[in-house]
């Protein structure tokens, strides 16, 4: 079995590559001892003294004996070694070449006999470490001295022959290190100084001479050797034969440029402007999604821009979100930039950390563009980054590299194309006649493209693909959500939407990526973070700040979140039905807990609802309230669809309730109208009697706000009877309320007094103040419609005091302007104004816009009565501008 002997590290021994055991660092240094030797007897004085120096044991000839015979056994199975007597020592019989220490003076004395850095190469290579580590004896020690010496001599020898072959660049990060860490080796700095010449820094070379000169003369009073001062003349004058033997080539790696390129004007001039902006060296980020053009527009401007860059163009695809393979090390990257650059494999260094440094100094000062294509993250990028100023770097990501805009870099986020753009870029696909032939396809297949250009790509090569197929086919096969995706698929993976997509997703940790899928449930346009908190593994904004970084969600305002709605279709799919529905479930129980918490502080006259409990948010006043609504409306709106078609009756219509409250403050009756539509079939649903009635009396008063009368008085009727039948004396009070105010909305006050008065007796008997007051002054209103006005004002003055009690805010606005319309018919115009004046402010306060349209509409004929035409007609068309914007178009008509 063969057998080696490494000394230029641990003292060890392998047979067949399998260690040996030699025993303890005495023993070790017995066999080094005689290895250092090989061949060679060793009197048993000498090997004793480089064991044990000018100390040795009692009978120290005993104990080398021991540690003979034990090296002996250990080497047993070891083919052509031998321990043996030789006269008054010992010998190791073995080849000099397998112990690494005499294979290395033999490989270096080849080397140097004929200069090949192969050899050099081979020989440094054996060294494990330092020589004869673990042990530490006097002889040891004088080794490891020794060798260390022999060793810094062969690298010196090997960076001569480099730097003879005009390898200068590719050592010079090795030979900066080695003369920093001996300052006063006059040979060290010679080579420095020639590496630094031939890599374009004369200035360097000549201020490493000063610098060296400097501390000679401090440190021993000399001046620098005849060599090292002639080199120093030879760079101060420019010596041709001193110039490096290599040219650095002038790469153009651009690939071809876009054939199209439409709507994106402001972020090529956003790329000039930062490229113009000098100083330190450009660098630009593009960021953005999956399909949203960043290669497209960098490649464009790197074109549009080639004169810039004279002295070359590098590109390279580092993989980011490659399908088949992983993210390209930066070591690679830069190992194919100095292919670009001409830098033969041979002459790369060794580490990473000096082919970064011979990179950036085969580019210093050059006019280079660097196009860093599909970055994963700022990791990769900045290894590749030139150190000169008179460099560009572009580069693209569908990661956020804020990384890059800590060092100055302009971060340049490209989002969806614009409807008309998108058009464009189709008409450049198919051509202006097929576009114009048929225009509302056209319309139809940019909607559901939503502005990403790969989508607009991969629907133009179908079509192209199918020249005399109509573009509504398509058009319609893009209508089905749950074939869209399969659509905007045109059989290659990299224009395959759903493919493109999924590059994204799996560059996702498992938590980032299980929120993503998780965020294809939210029913509505966006999310707020209290909302997506609901969902689990989202305990804050850094699971939704890396999906935003990733470039897979979009922070449009701050805290509130969106996707597009073609991702957002892919992360639904990526979600079985169960996992789904609990999300979506979840959502819709914090959207209902919350609305629920913000409608009572805006209708606190209402009777509340019984919610399960859960994560929910509170509210400090009505203001924040409806500031929560108007920001949260189109979810809420979403949400209760979304439930409704899943079935689940009960939260569609408690949603429907707490919107209500807010859709009557802001006048959204054609979208209350809607809500309570699907919450009375929720209701029936349920088979609830009392839940029906009540779903009723709102759809009820829903057609009555919106005109639709009869509709109106219908749905009331049918909760009468429900009402009735169960017995519930709070929904008939509401019933009679709404009746009495749908008749006297329609004029028929005989009807509606009734009705009026039946709800008062059922509110005071119940002890709701509040709603006790608003039937108080309906039946002011009514009559002061029968010219009743003293009674009128007395029900009103009674409404009055009840609301201010209870902090019925709304009860109070309201009946200020019954009272406003009393003061008006009795001739108190001042008075009037007074009445409409103040409940103008209340209304405002709450955002109630639905109220403020009758008070404008009878504050103008206050002005009008006192002869104030200008005032009266500002109010008159702040009132018509409420009521056409609400839809009340009849009393829009009648203030025409």
């Amino acid at each position: 079995m063969a057998v080696r002997f490494g000394l230029l590290g641990d003292i060890a021994a392998w047979i067949d590559g399998r260690p040996v055991d030699l025993g303890h660092a005495r023993q070790r240094c017995v066999l080094a001892g005689l290895l250092a030797d090989v061949n060679q007897p060793v009197s048993t004085d000498q090997l004793a003294h480089r064991v044990w120096a000018d100390r040795p044991p009692y009978q120290a000839h005993r104990s080398l004996a021991s540690y003979l015979s034990r090296l002996r056994r250990s080497l047993a199975d070891a083919e052509d070694v031998e321990i043996l007597r030789a006269g008054s020592g010992y010998v190791i019989r073995v080849a000099p070449e397998s112990i690494d220490l005499h294979r290395f003076r033999a490989m270096v004395a080849q080397a140097r006999a004929s200069p090949a850095l192969e050899l050099f190469d081979q020989a440094l290579r054996l060294w494990r470490g330092d020589a004869f580590a673990g042990v530490n004896t006097p002889w040891c020690d004088s080794m490891r001295q020794t060798l260390n010496a022999e060793r810094l001599a062969a690298e010196l020898d090997r960076t001569d022959v480099a730097l003879s072959l005009g390898e200068h660049n590719a050592m010079l990060s090795d030979i900066s290190t080695r003369a920093a860490a001996y300052p006063f080796d006059e040979r060290m700095a010679g080579q420095l100084m020639l590496a630094l010449y031939r890599a374009g820094r004369q200035a360097d070379a000549l201020d490493h001479y000063q610098g060296t000169r400097r501390r000679l003369a401090e440190e021993f009073g000399a001046d620098p050797g005849p060599a090292l001062r002639e080199l120093h003349r030879r760079i101060l004058n420019a010596d041709p034969e001193l110039e490096p033997a290599v040219d650095v080539a002038v790469p153009r790696q651009l690939p071809a440029g876009p054939r199209w390129l439409v709507g994106r004007d402001r972020e090529l001039s956003a790329l000039t402007e930062a490229v113009d902006a000098g100083g330190a060296m450009a660098i630009c980020a593009i960021g953005g999604g999956a399909g949203v053009g960043k290669t497209t527009l960098a490649l464009r401007w790197a074109h549009d821009n080639i004169d810039r860059f004279p002295d070359g163009q590098l590109y390279v695809n580092l993989r980011g979100f490659d399908p088949s393979d992983s993210p390209m090390s930066p070591t690679a990257a830069v190992r194919r930039l100095l292919g670009a650059l001409g830098v033969v494999s041979a002459a790369l260094p060794a580490d990473e950390e000096g082919q970064v440094a011979l990179y950036r100094s085969l580019v210093a000062n050059r006019r280079l563009l660097v196009l860093l294509d599909n970055a994963r993250d700022t990791a990769q990028v900045e290894p590749l980054l030139p150190g000169s100023d008179t460099c560009t770097v572009l580069t693209t990501s569908r990661n956020h590299l804020a990384g890059l805009g800590m060092r100055g870099a302009r971060l340049l986020k490209l989002g969806m194309l614009a409807s008309a753009a998108a058009r464009e870029l189709l008409t450049c696909h198919l051509g202006a006649r097929r576009i114009a032939e048929e225009r509302d396809a056209v319309a139809e297949l940019v909607r559901w493209c939503a502005g990403l250009p790969l989508a607009v790509s991969i629907v133009a090569a179908r079509a192209a693909a199918q020249p005399g197929f109509p573009l509504a086919i398509l058009a319609k096969e893009l209508q089905d959500d749950s074939a869209r995706l399969d659509a905007l698929d045109a059989a290659d993976p990299n224009v395959n939407l759903r493919a493109v997509f999924s590059w994204s997703y799996r560059s996702l940790e498992p938590a980032s990526a299980q929120v993503f899928s998780l965020l294809g449930a939210m029913p509505g346009p966006d999310i707020g973070l209290p909302a997506a908190t609901s969902l689990p593994g989202i305990d804050g904004s850094r699971a939704l700040r890396v999906l935003v970084a990733a470039h897979v969600l979009d922070e449009h305002v701050p805290g509130r979140y969106r996707m597009h709605d073609l991702l957002r279709l892919y992360a639904s799919e990526l979600l079985d039905e169960a996992t789904g529905a609990a999300a979506t479930a979840r959502l819709a129980g914090f959207y209902l807990r919350t609305s629920c918490q913000a409608a009572r502080l805006l209708r606190p006259e209402r009777s509340p609802l019984e919610l399960e409990d859960g994560y929910t948010l509170r509210f400090p006043d009505r203001a924040a309230a409806t500031a929560w609504f108007d920001v949260e409306h189109g979810c809420l709106l979403a949400t209760l669809k979304t439930c409704a078609e899943r079935g689940w009756h009960t939260s569609v219509w408690k949603l429907a309730w707490t919107l209500s409250a807010y859709h009557v403050l802001r006048g959204y009756l054609a979208e209350d109208l809607e809500a309570w539509r699907l919450g009375v079939v929720a209701a029936q649903k349920l088979a609830e009697p009392v839940t029906e009635a009540i779903a009723l009396v709102y759809l009820g008063t829903a057609y009555g706000r919106v005109g639709s009368y009869d509709e109106a008085v219908d749905h009331l009727r049918r909760a009468r009877a429900l009402a009735e039948s169960a017995d519930d004396v709070t929904v008939l009070a509401d019933v009679h309320r709404a009746l009495g105010w749908v008749w006297g909305e329609q004029g028929d006050v005989t009807l509606a007094l009734p009705h009026t008065h039946r709800a008062l007796q059922l509110y005071r008997a119940a002890g709701n103040a509040m709603r006790e007051a608003d039937a108080l002054n309906s039946a002011g209103w009514l009559h002061a419609h029968l010219g009743l006005y003293q009674r009128a004002t007395d029900y009103c003055e009674q409404a009055l005091v009840l609301c201010r009690q209870h902090d019925h805010r709304r009860g109070e606005a309201i009946t200020l302007d019954s009272l406003g319309y009393i003061a008006r018919q009795l001739g108190r115009h001042a008075q009037a104004l007074t009445y409409y004046r103040d409940a103008l402010t209340l209304v405002r306060a709450m955002g109630n816009t639905y109220d403020e349209a009758d008070i404008q509409a009878g504050l103008g004929d206050a002005h009008h009565a006192l002869g104030e035409p200008d005032l009266a007609r500002s109010a008159w068309q702040h009132a018509r501008a409420l009521y056409r914007t609400q839809r009340r178009t009849r009393k829009a008509e009648n203030l025409a």
